[in-house]
């Protein structure tokens, strides 16, 4: 199995591997966003390390049932090769409905065949209020028109 676009990267196909990405974490399908990554693949996520799909998915499902309402838009930063950093934010509120916007950025290393193979996270997040949200689409794919980070000067 293969996941395009594969490696090396230039600036237009890994533009397509963060959109992607992107359109994969919105969906909140664990199974289906574990299958992006080699079945070894190794995170850091935050403080918390993790090796191979089955963590990924208990992972994401954890996370997707704390972090609710989750909205992501991911921006590429650069690229060389098989790697890719990305800058991200995504609104979500807790069970309290207290709303957070998570700040961060991702380095990635891809196998030969386009999953991922290493991800490495760094995030931080911000109390807000409902009314300073800025990513308001229907769950799952951002549109097309909505505005990204660069665009709403996150």
């Amino acid at each position: 199995m293969t996941r395009p676009p594969l490696p090396p990267f230039t600036e237009e196909t890994a533009t397509q591997k963060v959109r992607a990405a992107e359109d994969g974490w919105n969906s909140r399908d664990p199974a289906k966003v574990a299958l992006a990554y080699t079945a070894d693949s190794q995170w850091r996520n935050r403080s918390e390390f993790l090796t191979g799909r089955d963590a990924i998915e208990r992972f994401l499902t954890v996370k997707w049932e704390k972090e609710r309402a989750y909205r992501l838009i991911k921006e590429l930063w650069t690229f060389r090769g098989n790697r890719i950093a990305v800058r991200f934010a995504y609104e979500w509120h807790d069970a309290d409905g207290n709303w957070f916007r998570s700040y961060g950025n991702e380095n990635w290393e891809f196998a030969a065949d386009g999953l991922m193979q290493r991800r490495i996270a760094s995030i931080n997040d911000l109390a807000i209020s409902e009314a300073e949200r800025k990513f308001h689409w229907p769950q799952g794919r951002r549109p097309d028109d909505h505005p990204g980070l660069t665009d709403l000067a996150l």
